[in-house]
């Protein structure tokens, strides 16, 4: 009898062993995160911020994997995977972010921003993340905005040297689908043309584009420099981001869970931005390395004496949200 209930004790333990591993399993879970862009870019370091500030939180139970380089779609694609649920977490531009969204294009108004700094302290004011996030709550459906980030400010690369707004015309120019860069670009004398940011190299490389226009980074990691080989410094829209969850992975999450994705969401807001502006440093010198003709002295001035003009009128054209918006940073010192 003894050595039967010695037996039963031991085959209850071992199940409870194994219950509590199979217990343990469950509980931790793997979620996606996906991007357009290669790795040592802004997004993948938001990538970084934000999965390894949700292991700690969570103690190992939430991982999140992370999908750079397009592997599941460009930004348009990605924003329409993460409504339905089949992607957890996407970074995308705020200017892409304007396809699913109209007023999230008041972001890519020119010079919205006066300089690096300006930019970084907007990206990290609660007002201005709370008034983005009410603008995707209340304008689409599917997904919600938890964090801003930055890939930097995008200057304008080609074959030639821009120096000024007066070598901008009659220039065939990739730029991203908003309704900002379809007024500002032309204003300028450019012609705008839409594509995937994924056909941007062979449509320079084929001369269906003069240019295009980018960060440093994205400009250096993406080798655009091989066909586009003269990189002006315009810097005349600030590169913002938008880190989204899914509606459908938000409404499944527990209390706790809810506060560690907002925890290491807003480590993303007040941390990456930053972290962008150092890669653009180390880009540019790896490119004058590599014998890119980087033109420094572009006459910034003549580009915002055309775009000033823009900026009040198309917040206001775009909606409240981007008014809003658009009020907010301007007031930030």
């Amino acid at each position: 009898m003894a050595s039967r209930r010695m037996l039963l004790g031991a085959a209850i333990a071992a199940a409870s062993v194994m219950f509590a591993a199979s217990a343990g399993a469950q509980e931790t879970k793997h979620y996606r995160f996906a991007h357009d862009q290669q790795l040592n870019t802004g997004y993948s370091v938001a990538y970084d911020m934000f999965s390894a500030k949700l292991k700690e939180l969570s103690k190992g139970t939430m991982l999140v994997d992370q999908y750079p380089g397009a592997q599941l779609g460009q930004e348009p694609q990605l924003l329409q995977l993460v409504k339905s649920g089949d992607i957890d977490f996407a970074i995308v531009s705020s200017a892409n972010t304007a396809t699913i969204s109209p007023q999230a294009g008041v972001m890519s108004l020119h010079f919205l921003f006066r300089n690096a700094d300006h930019l970084v302290k907007s990206l990290a004011n609660q007002q201005v993340i709370d008034a983005i996030t009410a603008m995707i709550d209340e304008t689409t459906q599917g997904l919600h905005v938890i964090a801003t980030g930055s890939q930097g400010v995008r200057s304008i690369y080609s074959k030639k040297e821009i120096h000024n707004a007066g070598d901008m015309k009659g220039l065939k120019i990739r730029v991203q689908a908003t309704a900002t860069e379809d007024a500002i670009f032309p204003a300028y004398g450019a012609q705008t043309v839409h594509m995937p940011f994924g056909s941007v190299y062979t449509s320079l490389q084929t001369g269906v584009m003069d240019a295009a226009e980018n960060s440093v980074n994205v400009y250096l990691v993406n080798k655009h420099y091989e066909v586009a080989p003269v990189l002006s410094m315009s810097e005349h829209e600030a590169n913002n981001a938008l880190l989204f969850i899914s509606d459908k992975l938000w409404q499944s999450l527990s209390a706790d869970q809810k506060q560690w994705v907002k925890t290491a969401a807003a480590e993303v807001s007040a941390k990456e931005p930053a972290k962008a502006f150092e890669l653009e440093k180390t880009a540019a010198t790896k490119l004058k390395g590599y014998g890119v003709k980087i033109v420094e002295d572009v006459d910034k001035k003549s580009f915002a004496a055309i775009s000033d003009r823009y900026l009040d009128k198309l917040a206001k054209e775009l909606g409240p949200h981007a008014e809003k918006i658009k009020n907010l940073i301007r007031g930030i010192n």
